[in-house]
């Protein structure tokens, strides 16, 4: 073998060496932060100002986990379930909106669909937080501000799950197999429940992951919305608490330790549902 001939390796395993850095890099600036979070969720109050956060010493776990839901009546668990209503609920919902409308610019011709669709596309781009003013005037218009359906209504329309929906029914629902359906005789709503819908299955999980972080992280709109507390989601009453952890330094702790709760249901799904995300489930659908 020449010389030549034995340097050729050597580009490749620096760039995979380059790449095995930025990786790890990547990881270390994105466990370091949940690393403190968990550690400072152990700790007394004075502890968190007084000692090394990354040590193991001063812990109280149990004790915080105590205080945070015995703070102020228990208010941090009637939070909790709020965000798991507003949040698993309206992905849900979300997501078969979403996966649906998608389905019905894929499969179907009508007047001026892809003028509509770049509407969609448009839609997109606007930030929540434009909206948000809009929203509420149109929840003041019909009376509901400060109520639940102020908060739960909008997050069920979602541009780019449309986007996303149109996109999976694209490559996920062959028109062969919708074809066959209709000739069995089936209608277009049942073709779309017991045949497209199962296809979606990939489709379907992205999209309510996709809702679901949008709606548990949902902050503005809630803040413009909600006067009553008990109404709030976890992030407007975690944000609340912090505020007041200023004039009265015992909400600290409290506040670190449900900020570690709240996102434990973001993991728990993502490490649930990532199998189906993954999966391709029209696997020996077309015969």
């Amino acid at each position: 073998m020449s010389t030549a001939d034995s340097t050729l390796p050597r580009p490749r395993l620096l760039g995979r060496a380059t790449v095995n850095v930025v990786v790890a890099l990547s990881v270390l600036y994105t466990l370091l932060p949940v690393l403190w979070l968990v550690l400072a969720a152990g700790k007394t109050r004075d502890a968190l100002f007084s000692s090394d956060i990354l040590s193991f010493k001063d812990f109280a776990f149990g004790q915080n986990l105590h205080d945070l839901f015995a703070m102020d009546g228990g208010q941090y668990g009637r939070w909790y379930l709020n965000s798991l209503l507003y949040a698993v609920l309206g992905a849900a919902i979300g997501a078969l909106v979403s996966v649906a409308c998608g389905y019905a610019f894929d499969k179907y011709r009508f007047r001026h669909k892809e003028k509509l669709f770049g509407l969609v596309l448009a839609a997109v781009m606007v930030p929540q937080t434009v909206l948000a003013l809009p929203l509420y005037l149109m929840a003041s218009g019909t009376g509901l501000v400060n109520t639940f359906w102020a908060v739960f209504i909008p997050v069920l329309f979602n541009p780019f799950g449309v986007y996303l929906g149109r996109i999976f029914s694209q490559g996920y629902v062959p028109d062969e197999v919708l074809e066959a359906a209709r000739i069995d005789g089936a209608g277009e709503l049942t073709t779309y429940a017991r045949v497209a819908l199962r296809m979606l299955g990939p489709g379907l999980v992205t999209v309510f992951l996709f809702q679901l972080t949008a709606i548990w992280n949902n902050f503005f709109l809630p803040m413009v919305m909600l006067s009553d507390q008990d109404l709030y989601p976890v992030s407007l009453g975690l944000y609340t608490w912090n505020s007041s952890a200023t004039v009265t330094p015992d909400y600290y702790p409290v506040v670190i330790m449900g900020s570690l709760l709240a996102v434990l249901p973001l993991i728990l799904a993502f490490a649930l549902l990532q199998r189906f995300w993954r999966s391709g489930l029209t696997a020996g659908s077309v015969k």
